[in-house]
């Protein structure tokens, strides 16, 4: 089953959120039928923050090792396009179909002096249909941050703009941070293009979200972060307990 084509079953794609080649290895292992990058893990992952302080070369590297790893399809976050034209994000899409990339985030929010701001729909637009035509083949994922900004008209900014982003030749509308079973409900239903969700607490579980007609779930940096909680604890238990002893004790004597 193709990329696309796993986004149109009756129980929503899960898709495991990666940053290295051990995860992604772990969740091909695990039965997930696909990747996707999380741009603030693969930031974090080098030290950098999120918002497109990574190099693109070093993220494109990452992808590479990537897929290279794994036969499942991977999709990449690429932010806002990693390109201050058009023709730059054309660009460096390009760069990472050649590694085999199924498909690609792009989202309609900047970060401008530390703040992230919803871009003008019209001009979003006219990124998706650039690359659309540019790259025929490729899944391409708007995101849409309306939810995320929390805007007081999320709903209904976010029909209008998922409506111009399935004209403008988007695969899938991804909607971050709405969680709401109305509102869900009502994307799902109002644009004519698979939603796709995002991990948050309180976020209802995987039977109800595709009740509600979600088709697509994906887990943010959230897994990452989880990660790194416990890497905190083992090592704090490393220097209290003065021992190795706690990093053992699943082990059978």
């Amino acid at each position: 089953m193709d990329f696309k084509a796993l986004h149109y079953q009756k129980t929503p794609l899960l898709l495991a959120n990666v940053w290295d080649v051990p995860g992604a290895l772990a969740a091909q292992e695990g039965g997930y039928q696909a990747l996707g990058t999380s741009s603030t893990a693969v930031a974090a992952m080098m030290g950098y923050d999120d918002g497109e302080n990574i190099s693109f070369d070093l993220l494109l590297f990452i992808v590479g090792r990537i897929k290279q790893a794994v036969d499942i399809p991977l999709s990449v976050d690429i932010e806002a396009g990693f390109g201050t034209n058009i023709d730059d994000i054309i660009n460096n899409v390009r760069r990472l179909e050649k590694t085999g990339a199924a498909g690609v985030n792009i989202e309609d929010s900047v970060i401008v002096n530390g703040s992230r701001q919803l871009e003008d729909p019209e001009h979003f637009c006219e990124k998706l249909r650039a690359l659309r035509q540019a790259c025929p083949t490729l899944f391409i994922n708007a995101r849409t941050d309306t939810f995320l900004l929390k805007r007081d008209n999320a709903l209904e900014e976010t029909l209008s703009r998922g409506q111009a982003y399935a004209e403008s030749g988007a695969d899938c509308l991804f909607v971050p941070g709405i969680d709401d079973k109305h509102d869900i409900s009502t994307v799902a239903r109002t644009v004519n293009l698979p939603l796709n969700v995002m991990c948050i607490s309180g976020l209802a579980d995987f039977d109800r979200l595709a009740e509600w007609g979600v088709k697509r779930i994906s887990m943010g940096n959230f897994i990452h972060a989880a990660l790194l909680g416990e890497l905190k604890v083992i090592l704090g238990q490393i220097k209290l307990q003065n021992s190795f002893s706690s990093i053992f004790k699943h082990e059978n004597h």
